[in-house]
């Protein structure tokens, strides 16, 4: 598999100036340099010139985070392949940070599972081992569901 951290450099010289590529890749290496940790606290909102401007949720983050800033520009240029931004300014915007959240979180089902069917129950019952089965019986029961997903948009 290929790690997307080295194809940012490539994407930053294609770029040609671009400024909506230019943006997507630094956008891609902030949220590389900032790591999982700071993902759902922390949203890059836009570059503008060469600034960074990152959405936080509050004024504690803000101030924690300015005294990380350097770091983040050595991080995101290194990450980039050149000299891409010079600084980032860390703005407190708790509705963008909450809309990231809820962007990244799977949507919740409320429907219950469809019950699993006594065919794929009566052959789970010859397995011995207790997890295989359980795992066994999930499997079927989600490529039942597929199956009549699939069958409900055709």
């Amino acid at each position: 598999m290929i790690d997307f951290a080295g194809l940012l450099p490539k994407l930053v010289t294609v770029s040609g100036g671009n400024p909506e590529l230019t943006e997507t890749a630094v956008k891609l290496a902030w949220k590389r340099a900032a790591g999982g940790g700071l993902r759902l606290q922390v949203v890059p909102f836009r570059l503008y010139r060469k600034t960074l401007i990152v959405s936080v949720a509050d004024a504690i983050w803000q101030k924690q985070l300015q005294c990380m800033r350097s770091e983040f520009i050595s991080r995101i240029n290194r990450l980039l392949g050149d000299e891409v931004i010079d600084s980032i300014e860390f703005r407190v915007d708790p509705v963008a940070v909450n809309e990231a959240r809820a962007r990244a979180q799977p949507p919740r089902q409320h429907d219950s599972p469809p019950p699993i069917p006594p065919e794929v129950i009566s052959a789970a019952v010859s397995i011995r081992d207790r997890e295989l089965r359980q795992r066994f019986i999930r499997a079927a029961g989600n490529c039942l569901a597929r199956r009549d997903a699939q069958l409900q948009t055709d």
